[in-house]
C-alpha cells in the first residue's frame, strides 16, 4: 500500500490536505472521529471513516503500518489524542508518519514519539505571507533541507536581454538557474545562450541568504 495516504483529523487543515491529494490522483483515506466531518468527505476520497485512532484495535483493524504515508493532522483541540496516534502509529511500523505540531514544544514531543516530519501549517502560512510582503519578487520558494532551497524569481530588468552566460548567476549569486517559466512556455535546464525576456520567471536552487540577494535586485 505504499504510495497511498491516511489523513487522521479532518478539521480545516486536514480536510483541505486530503481533498487535494485525492486531486492530485493520489489514493486517500480520511479518517475522524466527527461522523459529521467524515460524511462531509466520503464522496471526495477513496475512503473516509469514523474512527478513534488513539485506540490499538482500530489502528489495527484499519492496518494503518502498511499505508506509505499517514498524516496526522489532528490540531490543537486534542494534543494528547495527536501524541498517542503518533505513538501508536510509530509501533506498528507505519513507513512514514507526518505529524501536525501546533507549538514547537509539541512538535519536539511529536519527534520523540515517532513522527518522521513535522509540519506547523500556521508557521508556515506566516513565513510565507512575511516573505511575499518584505520581498514581493521571490514570487514563491521551497525548502529542501540543509539551508537549501527551490525557488522562483521575478527576472530582474537589468537581466533583460542578456544571456545566463554573461550574467554569470551561478557565480555571481551563488544560485544554480534551472527553468525559466515563460508566459507561452517552460524553459528547462536552459543553456548559458539563453537571453532573459521581461516577464521571465527564474527557477533557481541555491541557499536561502543567496536566493535572497538575487530576488533583491528584482
Amino acid at each position: 500500500m505504499h504510495g497511498e495516504f491516511a489523513v487522521i483529523g479532518l478539521g480545516r487543515f486536514g480536510t483541505s490536505l486530503a481533498l487535494n491529494l485525492a486531486r492530485q490522483g493520489q489514493s486517500v483515506l480520511a479518517i475522524d472521529v466527527s461522523e459529521d466531518r467524515v460524511e462531509r468527505l466520503a464522496d471526495e476520497v477513496d475512503a473516509a471513516m469514523t474512527a478513534d485512532t488513539t485506540q490499538e484495535n482500530v489502528l489495527d483493524e484499519l492496518r494503518l503500518g502498511r499505508i506509505g504515508t499517514v498524516i496526522v493532522a489532528i490540531g490543537a483541540e486534542s494534543r494528547e489524542a495527536s501524541i498517542l496516534t503518533t505513538a501508536l502509529l510509530r509501533q506498528r511500523g507505519t513507513p512514514r508518519i507526518v505529524a501536525r505540531a501546533v507549538s514547537e514544544l509539541h512538535g519536539r514531543v511529536l519527534t520523540a514519539v515517532g513522527a518522521h516530519e513535522i509540519i506547523n501549517p500556521e508557521d508556515e502560512m506566516g513565513a510565507r505571507v512575511a516573505m511575499k510582503l518584505a520581498q514581493p519578487s521571490l514570487i514563491d520558494r521551497l525548502a529542501l533541507g540543509h539551508n537549501a532551497e527551490l525557488a522562483e524569481v521575478e527576472t530582474p530588468e537589468a537581466f533583460v536581454g542578456e544571456s545566463l552566460m554573461s550574467l554569470d548567476i551561478r557565480n555571481r549569486y551563488h544560485v544554480s538557474v534551472v527553468a525559466i517559466r515563460r508566459v507561452d512556455d517552460v524553459v528547462s535546464n536552459p543553456r548559458a545562450t539563453e537571453k532573459l525576456r521581461s516577464g521571465d520567471i527564474l527557477l533557481v536552487i541555491g541557499n536561502h541568504d543567496a536566493i535572497r540577494r538575487l530576488a533583491a535586485r528584482a
